[in-house]
């Protein structure tokens, strides 16, 4: 009785369960109303713990990464870089926004000049305050046209930045109601005079600094003594391991070798839960598993062919044997439910393999192999998933090729160069954050090559619309130009799943981005 009153509560918690649904059930098990509510309030008002060493085993990490923040395109980096910095603002797991380097921000009735008030006492890790011009500087490292800065679709836009006391003021060339969002964007972590100076050198205002740097092998951290917020930063330090094998992934976590995982294959996911001492946590978001052909290279440069490759997908079949049911099924658009503005009237596509060979046909594809690229890395399951399409696409009579790619350099070498490829996607607050990171004719991080003027004018005219139901509209437009026209097939919206030991508290469901938004060494603890 015990073990189940204590996980229902840790339901009711996490917000799985209504307090009410829990008193009853308490009473229905014998258990007192004010016996119930003390157990729920006990657990949820616990202290964190400080000391230890959290040590974690992460998937997606290179012998080519760097402490750059700009340069943050996969799990490691973005690990790295929410440990060691931080940005003006993040966004909680409710979608409201959550002060970080900014204490507050206003914005004009307009929503043409917003006002960021930058916190004071924050210190860098080299021992120098934050001023606004780290901010502004920071800002123009990324906005610059010829960064490879993730951040730099989200960047455009901006009319004119400035420093005004103890705030950074952005100017807007049309109205943007998500301006305070977009500063989330986690490459934009402030750094000294912006990371013009070093920009690798892994100084930022985060809770944890960097005391080894190993690319694709590990990295160390220690707690940052000087950290503004005593509500986070609870360990002596981290220790994250890049283990790209999942197998090895698991055994580590199994054998005590760390207490954290991301990436749990969902077909593992059920039996590693039962070994003792550990817990799966997985949270659907706006994560999701994609293949990616350049709209602008041959053959995918063909409409018809594109048309034939998104029907070919079976989306039911890989949901059910790659993600195991922790998931949703995709439709060729990086929006889900998850999305403020969602339009859930969208037509969901199907497997058709009658059309997507009458669309092949049409194409006038030579019936040479198509070459796909994949890698363990790219999402879990990938290999797998690969094999999946290229039987669904055969039994439509084009000819898939899989080519399987190193782990170490597919971020680099692979993904966003080869023209047809397995890719994967964290997701973003917004709708117009993501279709400006992606999707965006200028984008750099445009993996599909997707250019298209009408798109474009649609994203600015969304940006600057105040109207929400309007808004809604012309996201749904922009929705049905690229599912139609695009080079994106997204079969499937990933949960996030990861493996955590039991020794691990202060766990909270956060569907941003994996392990609780790159969160969990700021916030968790050891019992």
């Amino acid at each position: 009785m015990t073990k189940e009153l204590e996980a229902l509560a840790s339901l009711t918690r996490i917000g799985a369960m209504s307090r009410r649904d829990f008193l009853g059930r308490a009473s229905a098990l014998g258990v007192s109303a004010a016996m119930a509510g003390t157990l729920l309030a006990g657990k949820a008002s616990a202290q964190p713990v400080k000391g230890g060493v959290l040590q974690m085993g992460l998937g997606g990490g290179e012998s080519t990464n760097s402490l750059d923040p700009a340069a943050a395109l996969s799990q490691v980096p973005f690990h790295t870089s929410r440990a060691l910095g931080e940005t003006l603002v993040d966004v909680n797991p409710d979608g409201s926004l959550d002060f970080r380097i900014a204490e507050a921000v206003e914005a004009s009735p307009d929503a043409k000049t917003w006002t960021f008030r930058i916190r004071k006492g924050v210190e860098f890790h080299n021992g120098k305050t934050v001023t606004p011009d780290d901010v502004l500087a920071t800002m123009k490292r990324h906005s610059d046209e010829n960064t490879k800065s993730g951040a730099l679709g989200v960047m455009q836009g901006l009319a004119d930045m400035r420093v005004d006391g103890d705030n950074f003021i952005v100017e807007t060339t049309t109205p943007n109601a998500d301006l305070a969002y977009l500063m989330s964007t986690y490459q934009l972590v402030i750094q000294p005079n912006g990371g013009m100076d070093d920009p690798a050198a892994g100084i930022g205002t985060g809770a944890y600094k960097v005391t080894a740097n190993e690319p694709g092998v590990r990295y160390t951290f220690e707690k940052f003594a000087n950290y503004w917020d005593s509500s986070r930063g609870h360990f002596d330090g981290i220790e994250m391991s890049v283990i790209n094998d999942s197998t090895a992934r698991n055994a580590a976590l199994q054998s005590g070798q760390v207490q954290i995982i991301n990436q749990v294959d969902p077909k593992v996911a059920g039996l590693l839960a039962r070994a003792p001492g550990l817990q799966i946590k997985n949270v659907s978001g706006r994560g999701h598993y994609v293949f990616v052909m350049h709209c602008d290279t041959a053959p995918f440069d063909n409409h018809d062919l594109r048309m034939a490759l998104k029907l070919a997908i079976n989306r039911e079949e890989m949901l059910e044997k790659i993600l195991m049911g922790y998931g949703t099924v995709g439709n060729d658009i990086p929006i889900n439910k998850a999305y403020p503005l969602f339009d859930d009237t969208i037509p969901q596509r199907t497997y058709d393999p009658t059309a997507a060979a009458e669309f092949y046909k049409k194409s006038g594809h030579d019936g040479s192999p198509i070459v796909l690229k994949v890698s363990e890395v790219a999402f879990p399951g990938a290999i797998d998933a690969a094999q999946l399409f290229q039987q669904s696409a055969a039994a439509a009579g084009i000819p898939l090729e899989i080519e399987r790619s190193p782990g170490d350099g597919y971020w680099s070498e692979v993904w966003n160069k080869a023209p047809f490829c397995a890719s994967y996607w964290g997701g973003r607050p917004v709708q117009d954050q993501m279709y400006a990171t992606g999707y965006l004719s200028t984008a750099d991080w445009n993996d599909t090559r997707f250019k298209n003027e009408q798109f474009d004018a649609l994203l600015l005219e969304a940006r600057g619309e105040l109207d929400q139901d309007k808004r809604k509209q012309l996201y749904r437009q922009m929705a049905d130009i690229l599912r139609e026209d695009g080079g994106l097939i997204l079969p499937m919206f990933n949960d996030f799943v990861e493996g955590v030991s039991d020794k691990v508290q202060g766990w909270e469901q956060n569907g941003m981005w994996e392990v609780m938004n790159g969160l969990a060494p700021s916030k968790c603890w050891f019992a």
